[in-house]
């Protein structure tokens, strides 16, 4: 099981963090590896070779039940029933206002069946959320969170990596595996097969792979995987090298670029509102009056044309009059340029358009560009 104090977690990957020398941060209420040596080298293993994640701090949320996909259609924003046995869909949880509680994953296992993933501060919120929208529904909504823990390979070279640990006649079920799919695999760990949950997601612009896996079997996993990984360039990875990675991959994150004040429209998330499906869902009638009315701002890309950086809160100002907000900003280690992630006034949001943050008092030229700043094989 998780360790958990009043203060703080721990996942059950924390000590061999800690023999890697791993520089922690509070995330979520846990205590997560932010960098293990150079957060610049980290960034780049991941877009060049191969890192490797613990991500246990994520929730996961069984649902199961005849009228499981009926029951996710009501409580998402998306049309979950639609999903087919084996593949996944991103989605969001609101509230009746259209606000965000969380965006998520969810993974339909089998008709009655889905595994929904929610992030780390949003686990439990998720959970009761769930646990009260099912009233009425023949479901049952089980939280193993703190009983499961979460790996996750990322980079060009994690289909190699993998198929150094799964037996030659399940190798076809990760090389020919689509994004966005998810099957369980055998994985040879201490000597020994183990049945594990393997999906083809991953929150960094890269191909990859996230494990899912009893804690009981968390360390003797990541071991293996970073054994395995050796001969191909793996590294261990931490937050800060998540963070800039998927900022270049145009991925919001909870808390910044999402949250209960933040419309999915204004996010650029509506063709995740699937407003066309049969039925009542939780904030429909919100969200179709947001559609209906149109965003004031939006979100969008910001690419630096000096090489000075925006961050967080930093206002976004035309003609010296602000238009905007920046929600996360930073350099980009792959493109060589600072890039940054904006809710700007919807008139100044077309690509091309100049815009500046001011960067303590003094203004830095920006540019709005299409997101996402870095596409795999660009």
């Amino acid at each position: 099981m998780n360790a958990e104090t009043a203060t703080q977690r721990h996942t059950a990957l924390y000590e061999e963090h800690q023999k890697l020398g791993a520089s922690f941060t509070d995330f979520g209420g846990w205590q997560m590896p932010l960098k293990y040596d150079s957060e610049l080298a980290e960034h780049h293993a991941v877009r060049k070779t191969a890192g490797l994640f613990d991500l246990s701090h994520m929730g996961e949320v069984w649902v199961t039940g005849p009228e499981a996909g009926k029951f996710l259609d009501f409580a998402l924003v998306g049309k979950l029933s639609a999903v087919a046995v084996g593949k996944a869909k991103y989605s969001l949880i609101c509230n009746e206002d259209g606000g965000i509680i969380d965006d998520l994953i969810s993974y339909r296992r089998a008709e009655d069946r889905f595994l929904v993933v929610p992030n780390a501060g949003n686990a439990d919120a998720v959970f009761e959320a769930l646990s009260e929208r099912a009233k009425g529904f023949d479901v049952e909504v089980e939280n193993a969170s703190a009983a499961t823990s979460l790996a996750a390979v990322q980079g060009p070279n994690s289909v190699e990596i993998l198929l150094q640990l799964v037996p030659a006649a399940e190798a076809a079920t990760v090389t020919d595996m689509k994004y966005y799919a998810a099957d369980e695999v055998t994985f040879t760990i201490s000597g020994a097969p183990v049945k594990l949950l393997l999906a083809r997601t991953g929150y960094t612009g890269e191909d990859g792979f996230e494990i899912y896996v009893p804690n009981e079997h968390a360390v003797s996993l990541w071991t293996a995987l970073l054994e395995a990984g050796k001969a191909h360039g793996l590294v261990p990875a931490g937050l800060a090298c998540r963070d800039s990675l998927r900022l270049e991959a145009g991925m919001p994150l909870y808390g910044n670029e999402l949250s209960l004040e933040v419309s999915p429209y204004d996010a650029g998330l509506g063709p995740v509102v699937a407003l066309k499906k049969e039925g009542e869902f939780v904030g429909r009638s919100a969200l179709e009056a947001q559609k209906e009315k149109g965003s004031q701002r939006k979100l969008v890309g910001l690419k630096g044309l000096g090489r000075r950086a925006g961050r967080s809160h930093y206002p976004v100002l035309k003609d010296g009059r602000q238009v905007g907000e920046v929600t996360s900003g930073q350099p980009s280690p792959t493109l060589g340029y600072p890039v940054a992630l904006a809710y700007v006034d919807v008139e100044f949001t077309e690509p091309g358009t100049q815009l500046d943050v001011d960067l303590r008092g003094k203004p830095e030229p920006f540019e709005v560009v299409s997101l996402p700043f870095y596409k795999r094989g660009n």
